[in-house]
């Protein structure tokens, strides 16, 4: 019987090194990044979110998630040339370059005003129902995607009275990730980082008649096997297991930008979601409904998602810990 290779077990110290090498890396990056946005804030809003779009369009290119999502792209639109694939890919890099720059001006860009008679760079569709979950006593979820500036989402929410707490994924980068945290004015809700009983934590949240807001387009280890543009991906379904513990109304919503920096801001109407023989909502058939919904805004929009995302890189071991995850969400 042949025998099994022993597992070569890392050098303590080589591990130490890596670790403290790629912290150097992250505060460089951040040094570098939080140098440009202090020079942006020399410029008033428009000229440095115009800035912000070239400068990104030229470097994004140079790193190696250029290459992941002309890959993504390519397999998301077989049927584009590839000069298409490059200028939604350029579109990106453009909508991340501003992304950046927008934190410094939040403040500045908001000016939705419901009263108003003259619009302003902010548009809402679908403002009814962000007036009808505030003035509802009941838990809701609210879902979206990496488009557009999703920050502005949850400011357009309390100008409507209704608070919320925002799951999201932090930056890999510590120092970037902390800025950003900075940045959020008081009036963005809150905000819960996606890690261990973070799940609890929304649960309890919605047990108090909370609001609730999920980023949903991202890869999640052991999620849900379900489709993205026609491929099989993982997704995470805690959106839709607590909409079935909670019995609570989902609602859509998304940004994206207009020209001339502007934004519109949309809440569609709550689905409805489907459910087993039994009555109870079906969490396989929800989190496959959320992708649909997701993908439906990408297509509108290709050059506003992160197609840089490995959105579809599938966990190793996946059908052995996917048939588990699967029964949970089955079960529960």
């Amino acid at each position: 019987m042949p025998r099994k290779k022993a597992s070569k077990i890392p050098n303590p110290t080589v591990v130490r090194i890596m670790g403290r090498l790629r912290m150097l890396n992250y505060w460089l990056v951040a040094q570098v990044a939080l140098v440009v946005l202090k020079l942006l804030r020399l410029f008033p809003v428009d000229k440095a979110l115009n800035f912000a779009d070239r400068a990104a369009r030229t470097v994004g290119p140079w790193f190696g998630r250029h290459r992941v999502a002309l890959s993504n792209l390519r397999n998301a639109y077989p049927e584009k040339s590839e000069a298409e694939i490059e200028a939604i890919a350029l579109d990106m890099w453009g909508n991340m370059g501003r992304l950046g720059a927008e934190y410094i001006f939040l403040e500045q860009i908001f000016d939705f005003d419901p009263k108003a008679s003259t619009p302003g760079r902010i548009e809402v569709a679908g403002d009814e129902h962000f007036a009808e979950i505030a003035g509802e006593e009941k838990p809701h979820i609210l879902f979206t995607a990496h488009l557009g500036n999703f920050e502005l989402l949850p400011i357009a929410a309390a100008t409507f009275g209704m608070k919320i707490t925002a799951l999201f994924r932090p930056p890999n980068n510590p120092y970037l990730a902390e800025y950003i945290l900075s940045t959020r004015t008081s009036n963005m809700g809150d905000l819960l980082a996606s890690q261990r009983g973070a799940s609890f934590a929304l649960a309890g949240i919605l047990d108090r008649g909370g609001n609730v807001g999920v980023l949903v387009d991202q890869k999640f280890n052991r999620g849900l096997r379900t489709t993205f543009f026609g491929r099989e991906c993982e997704t995470n379904p805690v959106l839709a297991m607590l909409a079935r513990h909670y019995e609570c109304d989902v609602y859509p919503a998304h940004c994206v930008r207009l020209p001339g920096n502007r934004y519109r801001l949309s809440v569609e109407e709550k689905l409805t979601l489907p459910r087993r023989a039994d009555g109870a909502v079906d969490v396989q058939a929800t989190t496959q409904m959320l992708n649909d919904a997701v993908e439906r805004w990408i297509r509108e929009d290709p050059g506003q998602w992160m197609w840089f995302h490995k959105r579809w890189t599938l966990s190793k071991g996946k059908r052995r810990k996917a048939n588990k995850t699967d029964k949970l969400a089955a079960d529960s």
